[in-house]
């Protein structure tokens, strides 16, 4: 079956993104009895690609199936999950990197590199990071793994802050979150 991405945010009302998220089924990693470890050889670069034993992974479908199975444990070490065994990949900043956003009735809706949807809220932080002169700004997608904003989504955000009345923070389900480091 082919792949259809979901629609541009920008063409979603609000309903239509949390339906779209709502539909969204994961793999139970939870429920999964991993009895070993190992390594992937795997890596996740900070600009989003994957890459396998040094060689890109260019198949995006790959991306983003392996993408589900992937949770980070209380030690910030990232792991591959599967139904018997947790493989470590190795993971430069972030697991996804967040490259849209948009303002729908007060919520900001975000899409990952893996075309996933979110909205900001108490189960999806936003949290500024680095150095006011170089800020990073991650917003938390499932399982431990955050997603760093993009330059141009970082840029919509400001933007956004900025019409809400003030450049240090946004809104988002009725949650404030500030865009400096604290």
């Amino acid at each position: 079956m082919p792949y259809e991405p979901p629609p541009y945010l920008s063409e979603l009302t609000l309903e239509q993104v949390a339906e779209e998220v709502a539909h969204r089924k994961l793999p139970p990693l939870e429920n999964w009895n991993h009895a070993g470890t190992g390594d992937s050889h795997m890596r996740i670069a900070a600009d989003g690609r994957w890459f396998h034993e040094g060689s890109p992974i260019g198949r995006e479908a790959m991306v983003r199936a392996f993408s589900t199975l992937l949770s980070r444990d209380e030690q910030g070490r990232h792991w591959l999950v599967t139904p018997t065994e947790r493989l470590e990949i190795e993971v430069e900043d972030a697991a996804f990197v967040a490259t849209d956003v948009a303002q729908k009735d007060g919520c900001l809706a975000f899409r990952l590199n893996t075309d996933d949807l979110l909205i900001a809220g108490p189960e999806h932080r936003l949290r500024a990071a680095g150095s006011v002169d170089a800020p990073a700004i991650y917003l938390q997608v499932r399982r431990g793994c955050d997603a760093r904003l993009n330059r141009s989504t970082w840029q919509q955000l400001v933007e956004i802050a900025l019409a809400q009345g003030d450049a240090h923070f946004v809104e988002s389900q009725g949650m404030r979150f500030s865009l400096l480091p604290q």
